[in-house]
């Protein structure tokens, strides 16, 4: 080796040191090759649970649930390479007036957002799925599924999650509840009841989509989760399995806007501060 060296006119030292950077090298890139293995099990594993899940919130999963400490990058690298991404269709957006705001909410229990959604039943047709959240937290605090969509059965929704969520009542705590223009949100026994409540109605205006913003982006990620995956064959299995992943979205679910927490996780940080 010495006598290599001289002829290329290099020293022994540089010689061996070149070669264990290049076996740091290799073994390095074998320890990615194998990282990226593990990982994409991971990823292929989530995505055959969550579908139209995209590389954010796969990583957020990762990051904040299994607590793999991992690169949004690499973790789209690994999906694009995998065909795993989603598709995306981009439209052209549209000029709109500057008028369509929304409340914010700053604090839980001041505003909540209802809205409904069928769902499919092979045995019966349509059900109708009613919801509450809070806009605070995200946190579903009411729903049901029902074969009827009745001003009652959104009555019912309502009155249940008042009762747990407000034991003492709800008049005088500031409590606003928001809905499209549809029939049973603006039927006379709806506002009554509202009002014997202490609840004070906000109805969006109409061709504003952001009116009723995060209630109906729950909407989508329950058809993403749970409708569009699934047919269901009775009307048991689809509450059964409403029920299920409800749990799941408030104790669970990551959300970006809070911070990659869960409502329920967001809430209780928000009771910590003030306690």
């Amino acid at each position: 080796m010495t006598d290599i060296c001289r002829c290329l006119g290099i020293s022994r030292s540089s010689y061996y040191r070149n070669r264990r950077s290049r076996d740091c090298a290799v073994r390095r890139t074998s320890s990615k090759s194998r990282d990226d293995e593990v990982v994409l099990s991971c990823i292929k594993e989530l995505k055959l649970q969550h579908p139209f899940w995209g590389y954010r919130r796969i990583w957020a999963h990762l990051r904040y649930r299994q607590g793999i400490y991992i690169n949004k990058k690499r973790v789209y690298r690994l999906m694009r390479e995998n065909d795993l991404l989603c598709s995306v269709k981009r439209c052209k957006a549209k000029r709109r007036s500057n008028n369509g705001k929304k409340p914010r909410a700053v604090r839980p229990l001041q505003f909540w957002g209802i809205d409904m959604s069928k769902v499919m039943i092979q045995c019966l047709g349509w059900a109708y799925f009613v919801v509450i959240i809070d806009w605070y937290s995200r946190r579903v605090v009411g729903w049901s599924l029902k074969l009827r969509s009745r001003s009652s059965d959104w009555l019912e929704v309502l009155e249940e999650a008042v009762l747990r969520e407000f034991p003492d009542g709800t008049r005088g705590k500031g409590l606003q509840l928001i809905s499209d223009n549809g029939s049973q949100p603006t039927s006379k026994s709806f506002h009554e009841r509202c009002k014997i409540l202490g609840i004070e109605q906000i109805f969006t205006s109409y061709g504003n989509p952001r009116g009723n913003a995060e209630t109906e982006r729950f909407i989508r990620t329950f058809k993403e989760e749970v409708v569009w995956p699934v047919e269901f064959v009775n009307f048991e299995e689809a509450v059964e399995a409403i029920k299920s992943w409800i749990e799941y979205y408030n104790e669970d679910y990551v959300h970006s806007s809070l911070g990659y927490m869960s409502p329920v996780e967001f809430e209780k940080m928000y009771y910590a501060k003030v306690a």
